[in-house]
């Protein structure tokens, strides 16, 4: 537990010192004098937000479970705290034991939004570590990445070790365990960092050397060693029943982003959306048995006193034990009054049944994904939703007490015109006009149809990794074209920051000669660009410059279908044959169907020895 008199005089000038205490409920770790070997595992945003991240808890406790090793954890410092640290001449700690960043064997990061990155390299340098990862000694910790955003680590490769590509909770124990031997052996940094490249699902990149052409796209990307791989493949864990879920873990003090259980279903997606990310970099699709998720939720509520439990997937409504799962936990969670919520309801698997029953402890909104206004555009994105789906799930909603929906957008999306764009503010219209159709509570309360609109940002491992993103002119045109086109009060309308997915975009899609510009942004004290009070896109554009760099190279442009792209050495499963059939097919807005109804051939069953949903899996075409 760290020192309160030792950290009094920062806490006490600082808007919320329960960030920075530790000492939660729950927040037991190995004694950190006679573990093996010390991790610190670091999210690059504030408290209240790692607090909630599920995957942290997960592979903390698996780190805790090992018998050998001393997990604790530390946040990204409001700009107070980071102030009375500098001030004081102190470096970032660790939550538990209050020891500087510096102390331990592995600095352990997520990266789950490309805009956290600034924030990477404050956390490292605020610890008293070197940011460039060529400036460590032995005496250094090793500093290791994974998350959503690893899939292409290019842009922060200068600054990362190692990345994990994929699942953690096998892989990353792997690698705690190498660490620990060479550590015991005496080896070096360069020849431990040589060894774990040899683990499946690692990369680390001082090892690969890029060279370009003079057009700034990449003409080579090799291994520089012998021995080190030309592909990293990702790992998975196939039997999600064996995976460790923490049922015991600390209990913020502070309220946090999702201050409730969450009770991972499955993993992976059936859909083949082509613009998400995650519905292909975290196939194949895999289940946890209802009896297994029916025991972690019941110990997870007796042990920190939560009164909600989130069922978390990526679309839930898929999970082909639903009802069965439902029915198990509502046994004891009515008698608890633990609220259940279903997040992510997909239209066209909308189960007024369960709605219904999980309705018998709390009402609450909807929220549903449409993604675009007209069907040719969902044609195009391959959403496989009608409008007349739309409207009818919309309606059994209404009829089942609901006045209060929420319909996720995206604008900029490949193809898009101004019909389309139109065509939200008529699809939103259309569903005010479908609650009003029938008189509902005896004419009293009226509906709110909230309609939020994200910018499209191209993601790697997407059939559209290719397209190029809308100008930020346009995309800002596209914004007030769909706001002038509201006509009722019945509609709020809520738009993101053009600017932020701009940024968002250049690293999404950017290469190794985006690590000087993150250098250059930590120089000038740039963080926390996920908050909309410290992003400045003013002063990113002006980094970009000073260093030379394009924006609209990663942005804007349309990308070679045959160009060799900045993530193209990771193996995800999926294979890019398949990504550029979809891309083809998205030109001619030609629907895939899900795995469920047919297999696409997509590739990702390779990864867990050919079972997959769908039962086939062989790449086709």
């Amino acid at each position: 537990m760290i020192d309160y008199e030792k950290y009094a005089p920062l806490l006490a000038n600082v808007e919320k010192p329960g960030r920075y205490i530790g000492g939660e409920y729950g927040s037991e770790i190995p004694n950190p004098e006679t573990a093996e070997l010390r991790v610190c595992f670091c999210f690059p945003d504030t408290y209240e937000i790692g607090m909630s991240n599920l995957g942290i808890k997960i592979l903390t406790g698996c780190f805790n479970n090992s018998g050998y090793i001393s997990c604790e954890r530390s946040y990204m410092p409001w700009p107070d705290m980071r102030e009375q640290l500098i001030k004081h001449n102190m470096p970032l700690y660790a939550l538990e034991s209050g020891d500087a960043l510096n102390v331990f064997d592995i600095i352990a990061f997520t990266l789950q939004y490309e805009l956290c990155y600034t924030n990477v390299l404050s956390m490292l340098g605020l610890g008293g570590i070197p940011v460039l990862s060529k400036d460590r000694t032995d005496k250094d910790p090793i500093v290791v990445a994974g998350g959503p955003c690893a899939y292409n680590p290019e842009p922060i490769a200068d600054f990362v070790d190692v990345f994990s590509i994929g699942e953690g909770e096998e892989a990353l124990l792997e690698f705690t365990a190498l660490v620990r031997d060479c550590k015991k052996q005496g080896l070096s940094r360069e020849e431990t960092l040589f060894r774990v490249s040899q683990l499946e699902g690692f990369y680390v990149p001082t090892l690969y050397d890029v060279e370009y052409n003079e057009d700034g796209t990449i003409m080579s990307f090799e291994p520089n060693r012998e021995g080190v791989p030309k592909s990293v493949k990702k790992r998975i864990i196939e039997n999600l029943d064996e995976a460790y879920f923490p049922c015991k873990c600390s209990v913020p003090f502070l309220e946090t982003v999702h201050d409730r259980v969450m009770l991972e279903v499955f993993r992976g997606c059936i859909r083949g959306c082509r613009f998400c990310q995650a519905g292909m970099i975290y196939r194949p699709y895999r289940e946890k048995s209802p009896e297994v998720l029916n025991q972690n939720a019941r110990e997870a509520i007796d042990h920190s006193g939560y009164s909600e439990i989130s069922l978390t997937s990526l679309s839930i409504s898929d999970y082909t034990h639903l009802r069965e799962l439902i029915d198990g936990l509502l046994d004891w969670t009515d008698k608890k009054n633990v609220n259940l919520s279903l997040p992510s309801m997909r239209i066209d698997n909308f189960y007024e049944e369960l709605l219904e029953k999980v309705s018998s402890v709390r009402k609450s909104g909807l929220t549903f994904a449409p993604e675009a206004g007209t069907q040719r555009l969902r044609d195009v994105i391959n959403k496989n939703i009608t409008e007349d789906e739309i409207i009818s799930a919309c309606e059994k909603a209404f009829d089942g007490g609901r006045n209060s929906l929420k319909l996720y957008f995206m604008n900029g999306l490949p193809t898009e015109t101004d019909e389309d764009i139109c065509g939200i503010a008529q699809l939103g219209q259309n569903i005010v006009d479908t609650y009003y159709s029938k008189k509902r509570f005896g004419g009293g309360r009226g509906v709110n149809v909230t309609v939020s609109v994200s910018c499209f940002v191209p993601k790697p491992f997407t059939p559209f990794q290719w397209e190029p993103q809308d100008s930020l002119e346009e995309l800002e045109r596209k914004q007030q074209l769909l706001k002038s086109e509201i006509k009722t009060k019945k509609i709020s309308y809520k738009y993101h920051d053009a600017r932020v997915s701009r940024i968002e975009a250049v690293f999404a899609r950017g290469d190794r000669k985006l690590g000087r510009a993150l250098l250059e942004a930590y120089n000038r004290n740039m963080m926390l660009d996920g908050w909309d009070e410290y992003f400045s896109y003013d002063k990113w554009i002006d980094v970009f410059e000073s260093c030379g760099i394009d924006a609209s190279f990663y942005a804007n442009r349309r990308f070679g279908i045959d160009e060799i792209l900045p993530w193209d050495f990771i193996d995800i499963g999926v294979t890019k044959k398949f990504m550029k059939r979809e891309y083809e097919k998205s030109q001619n807005a030609e629907t895939t169907p899900d795995c469920r109804t047919k297999c696409s051939g997509c590739g990702a069953s390779s990864l867990c020895n050919g079972k997959c949903v769908c039962d086939g899996g062989k790449e086709n075409g």
